[in-house]
């Protein structure tokens, strides 16, 4: 799954490269350089990885809406290359229910998606004057939210999930200040620690848990 997710980024900024006009090879494109911040609204879908369960059962995922922002700075430098950095801030509806006296659920109930931290780069090729084409990769830290139950309490707990962001998207000038773009990301997260109520957490542990989205978003350029 890893190896075709990489190999699509790399086939969309081949053909970005491809597609880069000659315009390009002389003069930078100031649409696309400078900072920006935007909003982002998608599908989010959450699930187990394939080799190690997580608290998500295996014969279902938790899917709902990803919404949030982001912010950037690009540079776009002669023979049409835009380099970028970004980060997110996003939350997301993405939940399901097990049930917690069974002994595959783990002891949790309900799996609630919480915050979600983002920083990252991005590299892409104008395939016209104001259309970029791009793929990105960083780090993100995710957050879910428990409900976990030993048959007589039930506590609020948390799980604060490291991993790594791939995508891949196509960016829009609308005018010299505004964009649109829609992209694909797929995170996974191989590490987690449980954040207790009082603030404590436990050490890190291995997880494998897979998460895909397909976001659009605006933005404005200052």
């Amino acid at each position: 799954m890893r190896k075709l997710i990489f190999a699509a980024a790399a086939a969309t900024v081949a053909l970005g490269a491809a597609a880069a006009p000659a315009f390009a090879q002389d003069d930078t494109n100031p649409v696309f350089t400078g900072p920006r911040a935007g909003v982002i609204l998608g599908y989010d879908k959450l699930e187990p990885g394939s080799d190690r369960n997580s608290s998500i059962r295996n014969d279902h995922g938790a899917d709902g809406l990803v919404y949030g922002g982001d912010f950037g700075y690009d540079i776009a430098t002669r023979g049409g290359i835009v380099l970028g950095a970004e980060g997110e801030v996003t939350g997301s509806t993405a939940k399901t229910s097990n049930n917690p006296l069974d002994a595959t659920a783990g002891g949790f109930g309900r799996v609630k998606q919480g915050r979600d931290l983002y920083a990252g780069v991005r590299v892409g090729f104008l395939a016209s004057p104001k259309t970029l084409i791009y793929a990105k990769g960083g780090y993100t830290n995710n957050r879910l939210d428990l409900t976990a139950s030993d048959g007589t309490t039930e506590t609020g707990r948390h799980y604060n999930l490291d991993g790594y962001r791939i995508g891949a998207g196509i960016e829009q000038s609308l005018t010299p200040r505004t964009y649109a773009k829609i992209e694909y990301r797929y995170s996974n997260y191989g590490d987690a620690r449980l954040e207790y109520p009082n603030g404590a957490n436990t050490s890190n542990f291995d997880v494998n848990t897979d998460r895909h989205q397909v976001v659009a978003g605006v933005g404005f350029r200052f």
